[in-house]
């Protein structure tokens, strides 16, 4: 295979958050960037050489994009495989159209991973009333309602506790398929953030723990507390999981760990992903980083861990009051801030996150829920 080199340009269909972090690191590398995205001006187009205002479902877009990059790559798992099959006519595409068509159905997912042995809840599929009844009876109750499509940080999700509320809480998720999990009690959540190149080369970053705030992601803290044999096992099946589905670029697997110490596969995220973002300032190469030089054939960056860190996400709640107090976390020394570059904060938007690198996580965290409340007050020099 033959390398892409700095001078190329990279394709990216998507230009949120994930999108500008990769443009940020592919600029440092030397590479161009274009992406494809309705606002120009949003968190990657100001950071891209070229931005394509478009939506990430516009195929003729896409294919302008194409024509004008030496890879494509994603920053939204909802970019249709059928759009990307139609680019790869054009130029490698990376994840490919084959694993998007996996990744983007939870029922598809759910059928992959059992067929290749993963260890996941108790579930089952359902697209009608008889359907519904015949999964919630597998799996018992208290189970999770899960559209199989476009769901995503608790978006499309519904927890039932009897068969009486099952109806109702179809009904509120429009009526869509369906998968139904069962409810699990939970010790830890979680994910293997990985890279893995066309020729077969892997780079594993150090696992992270995460802990979620109403279905979304709140901190990941590296390296998560699981003891080594646990931690090796979430590992390996991160590993196998990247072979069977025969991925290039980074990869990231979410897991339960359950109270009595079972390894679960929640989901696949086949791009950079939240969890990832300690990478970008912990570690010797950032996802972004390792996710171009998978995609682009160049051997495989270090991911080892220079510093045990705390990632938390910063919301768009923050700014009920205002600007947020940046001074006041600016002031800390062992923290870093970023900011994604987007104009309307509402609740519950991903607005940017911070690092605490502490070798202390619990003190770490404690800092991170400081700074928070901090951050809410709004800015001392707000006009």
């Amino acid at each position: 295979m033959t390398a892409i080199l700095p001078g190329a340009t990279i394709g990216v269909i998507g230009g949120g958050q994930l999108a500008r972090m990769l443009a940020l690191e592919a600029r440092r590398m030397g590479y161009r960037v274009a992406v494809q995205d309705p606002d120009p001006r949003g968190p990657a187009g100001q950071i891209a050489d070229v931005a394509f205002g478009a939506r990430f479902d516009d195929e003729e877009a896409a294919l302008a994009l194409a024509r004008a990059s030496d890879v494509v790559t994603i920053d939204i798992e909802q970019v249709p495989a059928p759009l990307l099959r139609a680019v790869e006519g054009l130029r490698p595409v990376h994840p490919s159209a084959g694993v998007m068509e996996i990744i983007q159905d939870r029922a598809e997912q759910r059928c992959f991973l059992q067929r290749h042995g993963f260890p996941q809840a108790a579930h089952g599929v359902a697209g009608n009333r008889e359907e519904l009844e015949a999964a919630a009876a597998v799996t018992g109750y208290p189970a999770v309602l899960k559209v199989t499509r476009q769901g995503y940080d608790g978006r499309g999700q519904a927890r039932v506790e009897g068969p009486a509320e099952l109806g109702a809480a179809w009904e509120e998720l429009g009526r869509r398929p369906v998968v139904v999990e069962r409810y699990l009690q939970l010790e830890r959540e979680v994910s293997v953030v990985l890279a893995r190149s066309a020729a077969g080369e892997m780079a594993v970053f150090p696992l992270a723990e995460n802990l979620h705030r109403r279905h979304i992601l709140h901190t990941t803290c590296v390296p998560a507390r699981l003891p080594t044999p646990l931690a090796r096992r979430a590992t390996e099946l991160g590993r196998e999981i990247a072979v069977a589905l025969d991925h290039v670029g980074v990869m990231t697997v979410e897991m339960f760990l359950t109270r009595d110490d079972q390894l679960l596969v929640n989901e696949i995220a086949p791009r950079t992903h939240n969890s990832g973002h300690f990478t970008f300032g912990a570690c010797v190469t950032s996802q972004f980083e390792q996710h171009l030089r998978a995609i682009c054939h160049l051997p495989l960056g270090d991911p080892a861990l220079l510093h045990p860190t705390v990632m938390v996400n910063l919301l768009g709640d923050l700014w009920a009051n205002g600007e947020p107090a940046w001074e006041r976390v600016l002031a800390v020394p062992n923290v870093k801030l970023h900011l994604y570059g987007k104009s309307r904060p509402f609740p519950g938007r991903k607005m940017g996150h911070l690092l605490i690198l502490d070798e202390d996580l619990e003190r770490a965290t404690r800092l991170a829920d400081e700074l928070l409340a901090a951050l809410a007050a709004g800015s001392v020099h707000a006009p």
